[in-house]
């Protein structure tokens, strides 16, 4: 019965209901109301429910989280100020400033152009940019000091050039979500993107040394006053394109070859994209000397391929694929073999080739638990300390716990990525999510592997916590797509608008129907 109506059939106990199932303040409940000759009825809603309460869409506590960042941030900056026996000066203000307008920025941007993302992902990118960058400063004051001490020229600090990257990355970011409205979009260019990304990949190989080759890699592009990766950038067209190729071609991928030791083997006609990713990787690692973008592109293709096929045959035949290429390189090309034998006796040649590796599980160790603290140990002394090998930095001054509580932040941005994988409603949208999310996590296991001398060394940076431009503002659009496709798949349902409905068929009279 409609509110205030009395019910049928005589029941006049039904308005007597001790423990009524709802009211005007319960939502979701019935609402009662006790009929009344001076008071008029309200219709309720269709079903008797009270309408549902707008959807939270958590943009304050994505506010709060980022609050939060900007202290930790800056109370680490203040910790190594102190531990270097430094006043607090005006470029620390400067440094915290700079650090809390980009924030501000970015945060305007998801509230204004991705309403319904996820509240954590940009916190906590914005939190391991922050540490990146106190690192950074950190490592600028002992060159400053090794440069004093040797009577030499100061170098000019990396932190100011990191500050004008995440500007940038921060700007890259917000264009993202301005300019892609809707993700599904970029699956219409998928080919265009792939295209484009193997000619960035290839470009340093074609290039001459001068131009493109740094510590032995030919993976850059060096023009006046500045230089540019364009694999970090490859890697994104190139998730793009297998996330929608995938998509379009997933019935041929799911196709059952042969059935061996209770897997399905894919057939040999349907291995075309894990055989060219795997010449692309071999490609990178042959004529690039890259063996961490190789890697990183391989491995992350073939997990997309696993995602979207549910069949353990084409991990078991990727897997297969690469322990030949690599046996294959290990032979034939030196640079491969110099890597391998320093993975496995760093201490063999200490003085060359084993030197970063010794002096970085030296810093590991000098950390302990607890670490140095901030500002009082020795990174300096491992090379390339603020780029490839800032996981050593973070080891020997925040101790195992630090860098334990560093590798919990880069694990729930993963989880959270996999988690709006799996809530977002399109197949192109789960996979490229997947990919995304799946690709951070790969580049940290082969970071922290090599650091460690769990694998091999690669030459990777650590994502958003490494000196760099090119991989500061690929990772900021990889989170702008990430937070794009959170929206989508947090965002309430909307009914599409229909016209006037006829009479259901179930509601239809019935017709005798004579042949004429």
């Amino acid at each position: 019965p409609a509110r205030g109506d009395r019910p049928a059939h005589g029941d006049d106990h039904a308005h007597a209901d001790p423990h009524p199932r709802g009211g005007p303040d319960v939502p979701g409940g019935y609402a009662m109301t006790a009929p009344s000759q001076s008071s008029p009825s309200f219709p309720s809603p269709p079903g008797g429910f009270a309408p549902a309460p707008p959807q939270s869409t958590r943009r304050g506590v994505e506010a709060a989280l980022l609050a939060a960042a900007t202290l930790i941030t800056t109370l680490s900056f203040v910790l190594v100020e102190a531990s270097q026996e430094q006043a607090v000066t005006w470029d620390l203000a400067k440094y915290g400033l700079a650090y809390l307008a980009m924030f501000v920025v970015a945060h305007a941007a998801v509230r204004r152009f991705a309403t319904h993302a996820d509240p954590l992902l940009l916190p906590i990118v914005a939190l391991l940019n922050g540490l990146g960058l106190v690192l950074i400063h950190r490592l600028d004051l002992a060159a400053q000091e090794s440069a004093r001490y040797l009577g030499t020229d100061a170098p000019s600090p990396d932190a100011n050039q990191q500050v004008l990257w995440t500007a940038l990355g921060i700007a890259c970011f917000v264009a993202v979500l301005v300019l892609v409205r809707d993700y599904r979009t970029l699956a219409r260019y998928g080919y265009t993107l792939g295209l484009g990304g193997l000619l960035f990949l290839a470009l340093p190989a074609v290039l001459p040394s001068s131009l493109s080759e740094v510590n032995g890699s030919k993976i850059w592009i060096r023009l006046p006053g500045f230089s540019i990766q364009p694999g970090e950038f490859a890697k994104i067209a190139l998730l793009i394109f297998f996330a929608s190729v995938l998509v379009a071609k997933r019935e041929l991928f799911t196709t059952a070859g042969k059935h061996v030791l209770g897997m399905d083997l894919p057939r040999a006609r349907d291995l075309g994209p894990i055989v060219v990713a795997w010449i692309v990787s071999i490609g990178v690692l042959v004529f690039e000397k890259d063996l961490g973008t190789s890697l990183l592109i391989y491995s992350t293709v073939l997990v997309m391929i696993y995602i979207a096929t549910e069949r353990v045959g084409w991990i078991v035949v990727g897997l297969a694929l690469l322990l030949a290429g690599f046996v294959v390189a290990y032979n034939t090309f030196g640079h491969v073999k110099i890597r391998t034998d320093t993975w496995l006796d760093p201490f063999a040649d200490y003085n060359d080739t084993g030197y970063q590796i010794s002096q970085s599980l030296f810093g590991l160790a000098t950390g302990g638990m607890g670490g140095t603290g901030l500002g009082s140990g020795r990174p300096s002394q491992v090379p390339f300390a603020n780029t490839d090998f800032i996981v050593a930095t973070v080891g020997e001054e925040l101790g195992l716990i630090g860098l334990a509580a560093v590798l919990m932040l880069y694990l729930l941005f993963v989880l959270r990525g996999v988690r709006t994988a799996l809530a977002v409603r399109d197949s192109f949208g789960k996979l490229l999510a997947a990919g995304l999310s799946v690709i951070i996590a790969v580049q940290l296991f082969v970071v922290v592997g090599g650091v460690t001398k769990l694998i091999p060394l690669t030459g990777l940076t650590t994502p958003f916590m490494s000196y760099g431009g090119s991989s500061l503002l690929a990772n900021y659009v990889l989170v702008a797509l990430l937070i794009k496709i959170s929206d989508a798949a947090r965002a309430p349902v909307v009914p599409q608008k229909r016209g006037p409905a006829g009479p259901q068929i179930g509601d239809a009279p019935t017709q005798v129907v004579k042949r004429p």
